[in-house]
């Protein structure tokens, strides 16, 4: 697969955002309806707060409509039975789409969520492309067992789609988290019903045409945009779903284990909230480069990622020069037109997000945290929502700003002064769902690696990674795992069949 060249000029994306034709039903048993009721909402743009289109709002009688397709697709067997190599083929054509159709998903993407057009570009599109792609070309070369048994019987240990996959995504890298659950459930054999969070649904919506034009037959493949109270709550409700795999905050999560069992017991499968740990111990090699990497690890995608490393902690001998670091690269950080590919910092997701932000950074400064950079809102002018990158120093593990999730530009600096008590302070969490260590020395990282509670460790580097490895948490991070084969375990039932051969 290849990229597609992108235009270079804020001029051009933004008239290209002029011509942009958008999408906002709905997409059940293979084509675009209006929900039931036919009620919208307002899909805004956090760029400029300019409404973009009317979505779907769905709801009860939507989702009992794409459920029902899902299953009817599920048993006629089109492609739940259909041979892997042919699925392969299937998924890597709709892998091949995304990246012709590159320009618009990213213009899309940035719209809708306020992300830098450069990201969209380089990051989520290639990425949600390449997730798609990779268990196309997986899935043919994942083999069943024959059990260790006597001669006289035969064991055999086989894979089986779970059936109805609904997955439940998240705002801030709405195309990316799609592909990392449509991608193993598809490739296994099942069908979906994808829920895209409100507040940026128009990827999930494009994408469903591409999977038709991919060979994807009717009905496997369904988008409900709408709110998480209504058609969210619905799919995990209904009894004819057989999974949930949803992505988003723990509060959330742990409402979807709530609706499993008030229903079928369907399996639920959750990424949920982080709030990850930096170490940087003062024998690390290069203390400019573990510092630049603190700061994009915070301030990348606005904040608005569930890895971002938001507790900065660094041994007491060190932490002023790599604070002083971490705030020169936050400096030249400043919020920008997401349209223009020079920004590297966009606008956060919505008014509630933002201001939800700005009440922690507020509950920093009143608990007494020290303010070193950032802390207000910018580009009031624009209409959109925009914080600046924010630092913390002199931060207590006991503040609401180290232990609640912020999901913005928002770093904590803490200290430490020895090794023990980095990682006494790392695990002092609810959440366990990255964390990374930086030292010159192997067998501390090895040490501090092990002990930390987390499903990601990072040594030398922050959030690092691709496809081959497993992504999830450990703790109230949530259960199972995205990317790698291990992701397949989330929407496949292992069948025992014993034959007596006696």
């Amino acid at each position: 697969m290849s990229a597609v060249a992108a235009p270079s000029s804020p001029v051009t994306w933004h008239s290209r955002a002029a011509q942009l034709s958008i999408e906002g039903r709905a997409f059940v048993d293979g084509r675009y309806v209006g929900a039931a009721s036919g009620a919208t909402f307002d899909c805004v743009s956090p760029i400029d707060g300019r409404v973009l289109a009317k979505v779907a709002s769905c709801e009860q009688a939507d989702v009992d409509a794409a459920v029902a397709s899902a299953r009817r697709a599920f048993d006629k067997g089109g492609w739940s039975r259909a041979a892997p190599a042919k699925r392969k083929k299937v998924l890597q054509r709709l892998a091949e789409l995304i990246l012709a159709h590159q320009d618009e998903l990213a213009l899309l993407e940035t719209l809708d969520m306020g992300k830098p057009i450069g990201d969209s570009l380089a990051v989520d599109i290639p990425g949600a492309a390449r997730c798609i792609d990779w268990y196309g070309e997986a899935i043919d070369k994942v083999y069943d067992e024959i059990a260790p048994t006597g001669h006289e019987v035969l064991g055999m240990i086989t894979r089986e789609p779970c059936g109805v996959v609904g997955a439940v995504v998240p705002w801030n890298f709405p195309l990316l988290m799609a592909a990392w659950k449509l991608g193993p459930a598809l490739a296994a054999g099942n069908s979906v019903v994808l829920k895209p969070s409100e507040k940026s649904p128009l990827t999930a919506i494009r994408v469903a045409q591409l999977a038709m034009e991919a060979g994807l037959p009717e009905g496997v493949l369904n988008v409900l945009p709408g709110f998480g109270n209504t058609a969210g709550q619905a799919l995990a409700l209904h009894m004819d779903v057989d999974v949930i795999a949803f992505t988003g905050s723990t509060r959330t999560g742990k409402r979807m284990l709530e609706y499993a069992g008030q229903s079928n017991m369907k399996r639920v499968w959750l990424e949920c909230g982080g709030k990850s740990p930096n170490i940087v111990l003062a024998d690390t090699r290069d203390l400019d480069r573990a510092a630049t990497a603190a700061a994009w690890g915070i301030f990348f995608n606005q904040g608005e990622v569930c890895t971002a490393g938001s507790r900065l902690l660094v041994q007491d001998s060190i932490k002023d020069r790599v604070l002083e670091k971490v705030v020169e690269v936050g400096r030249t950080l400043q919020p920008g037109d997401p349209l223009d590919p020079a920004t590297k910092l966009g606008a956060i997701v919505d008014t509630i997000q933002m201001d939800s932000v700005l009440r922690y950074i507020e509950s920093g400064r009143s608990e007494g945290a020290s303010l070193v950079l950032g802390g207000t809102r910018t580009r009031r002018d624009s209409g959109g929502y925009y914080v600046e990158p924010t630092v913390f120093d002199a931060v207590a593990p006991g503040m609401k700003i180290a232990r609640e999730e912020i999901f913005g530009p928002v770093l904590s600096t803490l200290t430490f002064k020895d090794v023990d008590e980095a990682i006494r302070i790392a695990n002092d969490t609810i959440y366990g769902l990255g964390a990374a260590v930086w030292t010159r020395d192997v067998t501390t990282a090895h040490r501090v690696a092990r002990a930390l509670r987390a499903g990601s460790v990072w040594v030398n580097c922050y959030d690092s990674g691709d496809m081959t490895v497993p992504f999830g948490g450990y703790k109230q991070s949530g259960t199972g795992r995205d990317k790698s084969l291990h992701a397949l375990d989330k929407y496949t039932e292992l069948k025992a069949t014993w034959i007596d051969l006696s």
